[in-house]
């Protein structure tokens, strides 16, 4: 296994924990939850959101750095 993908395999395993993460989020808007707790889980779901975008940026990077280097 190359240095490039124990990378992207643990970035992976970072955006699974967040996915994760977003799903309990989504669970507990379901709660009966005063505004300010709605809002703060609303203001933690972007905030993860935006990592996962990051995490798969790099992973694109990574990739692409991958398959140049098999070429």
């Amino acid at each position: 296994m190359s240095e490039f993908d124990i990378i992207i395999e643990k970035l992976l395993e970072q955006r699974n924990s967040y996915l994760n993460t977003l799903k309990h989020l989504d669970f507990e808007l379901i709660l009966d939850l005063s505004n300010d707790e709605i809002k703060n889980i609303e203001k933690l779901q972007t905030i993860t959101i935006g990592e996962i975008k990051k995490i798969e940026q790099e992973i694109a990077f990574l990739t692409s750095k991958t398959d140049e280097k098999l070429q």
